[in-house]
C-alpha cells in the first residue's frame, strides 16, 4: 500500500515520517524547487517563514505540552528542531537554514519515501494525505475547490518579520536579558524612551504599506498581526504586546524602559536575529526608514523584510473528523495550516496525527483516538468540532483540552497537573 503525500512543509514531512515508520510507501509529491510560493526562498523541505521560533518549551504552557507528546511519539519535526535549535530562553528557536536542511536529509535518505519534485493539479487515486499549507498553489487550490464541489474556504492575511545581522545593531542602546532573568539571557532589547516610542507608533501607523490584493486590516489573523496594524489600535497596544518592557530592566539605568523591542537569535552562528513580533507589509523603503527610528537599529543591515502573504483555509469542523480525514471521501486527509490549526507545531502535529492515524488504519489496527486530555488529541478534535460556529484558525491552548476533574491551587499548577495527565496517558498508547 501506498500514501500519496502532497507538500513538504512541517505537516507533510511529519507526516510522511509517521507513515514510513511504520512500514507504507509514501510518494511524497512537492512543487520545489521548480516552483515557489511567495513567501519561500529555498528548496529545503520545511522552511520556517513567519518565525524561527517554535515558542515556549515549558509544560506549563500548552505548545510545550504538544511539543512534549510529539518528542514521545517520535516526531520527526521536533528532534530537528532540537538539534539544530538556537538559544532563545525558555523557547524552542531553530537555526532555520540548517532545520530545513536536516528534515529534508532524513525526509529525502528514508528508504520507504520516495520523494518527487512537481506541482500537483489533481487530487491523486489512492490514499492522499494532503498538506499544501496556508500557501497552496493556484491550481491545487481549484482542485480541492473541486474536491469539495466549491465547500466553502476560508482565509486571512500571515506576515513574516525583518532580520537584521548582528554585527550592525548598536549594542551601545541596546542590552542581553531574558524577561524576569529566566533562562539565559538570550534576547537582544532595544529600549526606547516615552518620546522615541510616541514618535515611533506615530510614523508607523502612517507609513506607506505595500500592496496586497484583498487586504484590510480586518482580515489579519490576531496570532501574526502586522505590527503597523497593532501601531494603529491605539498608543499601548504595541506596549502590551511585543514592545513590552515588563521585566526587561536595563542594566545602565536599573529601570524599566518605556518600551522594548526585542531580537531573537535567528541561526545558530548568532550573525542573524529578527525582530521578534514585528510581522509587516510596510514597503521595503518604509521598513528600513521606520524601523530605523529605533535607536538600536539606527544603522542596522535588513537582509530580508516583511512580506506580507495570503493564507487559505478550510471550513474544517464541516468538512474533516478527528484524524484530519475528509468525512465525504475518507481515502483522502488533510494536515497542516490548511485546516486551520495555526502555527508550526500545530502543524506539524497535525501531520503526525494524521499519519500515525492513516497508517493503522492501512495495517487493520484500530485508531489511537487522541483523547482530549492530551494536546495532539484536543487540537484534532477542536478542528474537526462541528459545533464550533465562526471558525477561526487555532493555535493549541489549555481551554481546548478537557479540565482536570478536581481542583488545583495555581494556574501554572493546574497546566502543570494536565501536561502530567497527558504524558501519562501519550506513554498508555505507546
Amino acid at each position: 500500500m501506498t500514501v500519496t503525500v502532497i507538500g513538504a512543509g512541517l505537516a507533510g514531512c511529519e507526516a510522511a515520517w509517521q507513515l514510513a515508520q511504520r512500514d507504507i510507501e509514501v510518494k511524497l509529491l512537492e512543487m520545489k524547487p521548480a516552483k515557489r510560493s511567495p513567501a519561500h526562498v529555498s528548496g529545503n523541505f520545511a522552511e520556517l517563514v513567519c518565525s524561527n521560533s517554535l515558542r515556549s518549551d515549558e509544560l506549563a504552557n500548552a505548545v510545550g505540552l504538544l511539543k512534549e507528546e510529539m518528542r514521545r511519539l517520535g516526531g520527526l519535526i521536533i528532534s530537528c528542531a532540537d538539534l539544530t535549535s538556537v538559544p532563545a530562553g525558555g523557547a524552542l528557536a531553530v537555526d532555520r537554514e540548517a532545520f530545513a536542511q536536516l528534515v529534508t536529509e532524513r525526509v529525502s535518505d528514508h528508504p520507504n519515501i520516495t520523494v518527487i519534485s512537481r506541482e500537483v493539479s489533481e487530487i491523486p487515486d489512492g490514499e492522499v494525505i494532503i498538506a499544501t499549507g496556508p500557501l497552496t498553489s493556484d491550481a491545487m487550490t481549484d482542485a480541492i475547490r473541486k474536491l469539495l464541489q466549491n465547500s466553502e474556504f476560508l482565509s486571512f492575511y500571515d506576515a513574516a518579520a525583518p532580520i537584521v545581522t548582528a554585527e550592525s545593531i548598536d549594542m551601545d542602546s541596546a542590552y542581553l536579558a531574558s524577561r524576569y532573568g529566566k533562562g539565559t539571557a538570550d534576547y537582544i532589547n532595544c529600549p526606547m524612551t516615552r518620546d522615541e516610542y510616541v514618535a515611533f507608533r506615530e510614523t508607523l501607523a502612517s507609513a506607506e504599506q505595500a500592496e496586497v490584493h484583498g487586504f484590510d486590516d480586518g482580515g489579519v489573523f490576531e496570532g501574526c498581526m502586522p505590527i503597523e496594524v497593532m501601531a494603529r489600535r491605539g498608543e499601548d497596544a504595541m506596549r502590551f504586546g511585543p514592545l513590552k518592557p515588563v521585566g526587561l530592566d536595563d542594566p545602565k539605568t536599573g529601570r524599566e524602559p518605556y518600551a522594548v523591542v526585542q531580537l531573537r537569535r535567528d541561526n545558530a552562528a548568532g550573525t542573524l536575529y529578527n525582530l521578534v513580533g514585528f510581522q509587516t507589509h510596510l514597503k521595503f523603503g518604509a521598513q528600513k526608514r521606520v524601523f530605523g527610528m529605533i535607536p538600536a537599529l539606527r544603522g542596522a543591515e535588513f537582509v530580508r523584510y516583511g512580506k506580507m502573504h495570503r493564507n487559505t483555509y478550510l471550513n474544517s469542523p464541516k468538512l474533516l473528523d478527528r484524524y484530519y480525514g475528509l468525512r465525504a471521501e475518507p481515502r483522502i486527509a488533510f494536515a497542516g495550516q490548511i485546516t486551520g490549526v495555526e502555527g508550526y507545531v500545530e502543524s506539524a502535529a497535525s501531520g503526525m496525527l494524521a499519519g500515525i492515524e492513516k497508517a493503522r488504519a492501512l495495517g487493520g489496527l484500530p485508531p489511537l483516538n487522541f483523547p482530549r486530555e492530551t494536546a495532539i488529541g484536543a487540537l484534532a478534535l477542536y478542528v474537526s468540532g462541528e459545533s464550533v460556529g465562526d471558525f477561526q484558525p487555532m493555535n493549541v491552548n489549555f481551554g481546548i483540552i478537557e479540565p482536570l476533574g478536581y481542583r488545583v491551587k495555581g494556574k501554572r499548577n493546574k497546566n502543570l497537573a494536565i501536561s502530567e495527565r497527558s504524558l501519562n496517558l501519550i506513554g498508555e498508547l505507546l
